[in-house]
């Protein structure tokens, strides 16, 4: 395996923060995309490498193992039990006596492959480290379940998204991580989902709000109003005459899908701002005069 320099392909220097790189990843990854790069094999290629260098460097643990062992990163804890096992036969012969049938399995395992332990003893798997990968997705993204194919380490992994997922969730598929030969039990796969709010609604759990502007005019004589909600469906309310301002309204099950319960959603509020009107005519100000002098 070639080393690869991660923080050259997330354009960071080593000294980089948990921030940076996070943000440097977000930039990066927005911009290669296969959905704003269709059928732009070098882009698909760039979106990869993003994705593998964050997996590494995004994660802490893995980014110790990375600075310390380069391209060697994933065999650390190998190594370190090795070491460990260099210094104990270094301490004498009388420390020898104390290795237990464990000690050696774990050492040879770190030399000759992790299927050491299944064929020696039958009783331990080799399992492979499991990977850790962000998908980002846009709001409305999450309204229905939907299939995407998702690009780990050059695997295509086609993947059920369920509706309703929330920003920063994270959920494992199984057997997907690290692969290992027979003998061997594969990695898990973590994804974390970055959720980016493209709509004027605010999320909060499985509700959404919105804060729309009424007119003047309108509260004060009622009339009907027609709102969007988030899945671009119309509904239409009935404005009440003197409505006041920071009204609130709720409109039950009109919100987000809740994950993992088919045909059950949270709540829509609104909150009414009544806007003022401006630049009145010389005609407005005298009505409003009127008006001021009835009240």
């Amino acid at each position: 395996m070639n080393y690869i320099d991660y923080y050259k392909t997330l354009g960071i220097s080593k000294s980089a923060s948990e921030k940076e790189i996070k943000k440097a990843y977000r930039k990066l990854a927005r911009k290669y995309h296969p959905d704003v790069n269709q059928n732009d094999k070098e882009a698909e290629k760039k979106f990869k490498e993003i994705n593998e260098a964050n997996e590494v460097l995004g994660d802490t643990d893995n980014r110790k193992k990375y600075d310390k062992y380069g391209k060697d990163w994933q065999h650390a804890e190998e190594f370190e039990k090795a070491n460990q096992q260099r210094q104990r036969s270094s301490a004498g012969q009388q420390n020898y006596s104390s290795y237990s049938e464990e000690d050696f399995s774990d050492f040879f395992s770190s030399m000759f492959g992790g299927n050491y332990q299944q064929q020696s003893r039958g009783r331990h798997q080799f399992k492979g480290r499991d990977v850790q990968a962000e998908l980002q997705l846009n709001l409305t993204d999450v309204l229905q379940s939907h299939k995407r194919t998702l690009t780990v380490h050059n695997d295509n992994i086609r993947l059920t998204i369920p509706a309703g997922i929330e920003n920063e969730q994270v959920i494992k598929i199984k057997n997907h991580g690290q692969k290992v030969g027979a003998g061997g039990v594969n990695g898990d796969l973590y994804i974390k989902f970055n959720i980016v709010n493209n709509t004027p609604f605010k999320r909060k759990k499985n509700d959404i709000y919105l804060d729309y502007e009424l007119d003047l005019y309108k509260a004060m004589l009622g009339g009907d109003l027609i709102v969007a909600t988030i899945d671009g469906s119309k509904v239409k309310l009935k404005i009440k005459p003197e409505t006041q301002n920071g009204t609130k309204v709720k409109l039950k099950g009109k919100g987000m899908p809740i994950y993992k319960k088919e045909g059950q959603f949270g709540d829509f509020y609104i909150t009414y701002s009544i806007k003022l009107p401006t630049n009145l005519s010389n005609q407005e100000k005298e009505l409003f005069t009127q008006l001021s002098k009835l009240r």
